[in-house]
């Protein structure tokens, strides 16, 4: 990572994306292992990571998927009811992106590149494609 890069994901940027996923997975209804999946760490980190005042160092991956899955949730609660915004993650999809599966395990069985297209998918639903 380089030197602007470093200093933009400092440890206020951190905290920040943090907090906005530990909101994501309560509203979502995630579980711990989910959670922790989404972000590419272990269930403790990610029990430590949710805590206010935590120290620990995020990688760039971990803070694309945090950035990712923020805008996911965003094009969420913006296309959806709020109801159906919350739900849509752990409900079954039929859609081109799952086969069937529940988004949430799509983009942990997937990883970054898996999320990246959920978001690309929903923004692309979101601005009538």
């Amino acid at each position: 990572m380089d030197a602007a890069t470093e200093e933009q994901a400092g440890p206020h940027t951190q905290a920040v994306g943090l907090k906005a996923f530990k909101r994501l997975a309560e509203d979502w209804g995630l579980s711990v292992p989910q959670a922790a999946g989404l972000l590419d760490m272990s269930q403790s980190t990610w029990n430590r990571a949710k805590a206010p005042g935590y120290t620990g160092h995020l990688g760039q991956d971990q803070l694309l998927r945090l950035s990712a899955l923020v805008g996911i949730y965003q094009s969420l609660e913006i296309y959806f009811s709020q109801d159906l915004a919350r739900l849509w993650p752990t409900l079954p999809n039929s859609g081109p992106e799952f086969d069937g599966a529940h988004p949430v395990d799509a983009m942990i069985a997937g990883g970054l590149p898996k999320i990246m297209r959920v978001r690309a998918y929903l923004d692309a639903l979101r601005h009538g494609a």
